[in-house]
C-alpha cells in the first residue's frame, strides 16, 4: 500500500478530548446511563464508516436527528478522547485519500467487485462509497500493523443554505465515529431537555 510510509511518519495520537452527543431512543439513553455500552453502527451508508456516531459539540443537532428517527427521542452526552484519529478536517489526513482510493479501486478490481456509489440526492445522505472506502482503508492499515485508528472525524455541510447566496448550511456539523469504545471516557445526561 503506497500510503503506508506516509502514515507511519505523519500520524500520531491526538489525546484530545471532546464532548459528543448521540441521538437515540429514550430507552437506549436510559440503558446507556445505567452503564450499558452503545453498539457501533455497521450500516453500508454511514458517512465515516463503522463506529459509534456522535455530533461534536452538537446537542441540538443530535436531538433533531433523534426526533426524525424515534418516537421517544433522547440525547446522551459523552466525553471522548479522540486517540489515534483519522481527522478529515486536517490536510495531513485528507491528502492520502486520493492515493489510498486508487489502491482501493485496484483491490476491488482484483476481487471482481463493483465500486459502491454514494446516493445521488443533493445532500448525499447515503454514503455507501465513503463508508466502504474508509472501512477498507482503516482496516487495511490495521491488518498491516501500520496504524490502528480509534476514531474518524469529519465535517459535513447539510441542509439548505442559511440565506440566499450563502455558503453556510443550516445543518452543518462535525461528526465523530468512535471505532474503539475505549475512547469513550464516560456518558452523561445533557442539561438541555430531550
Amino acid at each position: 500500500m503506497r500510503i503506508k510510509y506516509f502514515l507511519v511518519m505523519n500520524l500520531q495520537s491526538y489525546q484530545r478530548q471532546i464532548i459528543g452527543y448521540h441521538g437515540c431512543d429514550s430507552k437506549v439513553a436510559a440503558a446507556i446511563l445505567r452503564g450499558e455500552s452503545l453498539k457501533p453502527s455497521g450500516n453500508e451508508y454511514d458517512w465515516l464508516g463503522r463506529g459509534i456516531y456522535f455530533w461534536e459539540y452538537g446537542p441540538d443537532r443530535a436531538l433533531a436527528w433523534a426526533r426524525e428517527k424515534h418516537k421517544s427521542p433522547a440525547v446522551v452526552g459523552a466525553l471522548i478522547n479522540l486517540g489515534v484519529c483519522f481527522d478529515l478536517l486536517d490536510t495531513r489526513h485528507t491528502e492520502i485519500l486520493t492515493p489510498a482510493f486508487d489502491d482501493y479501486r485496484v483491490d476491488l478490481a482484483k476481487r471482481g467487485m463493483k465500486l459502491p456509489e454514494n446516493s445521488d440526492d443533493p445532500e448525499q445522505l447515503r454514503r455507501n462509497r465513503d463508508c466502504a472506502f474508509l472501512n477498507w482503508m482503516i482496516e487495511t492499515l490495521d491488518h498491516a500493523g501500520t496504524m490502528r485508528f480509534q476514531t474518524v472525524r469529519g465535517v459535513f455541510q447539510e441542509g439548505g443554505h442559511a440565506f440566499p447566496g450563502s455558503g453556510i448550511y443550516v445543518k452543518s456539523h462535525i461528526q465523530v465515529a468512535v471505532r474503539d469504545s475505549a475512547c469513550i471516557i464516560g456518558y452523561f445526561r445533557p442539561s438541555s431537555p430531550a
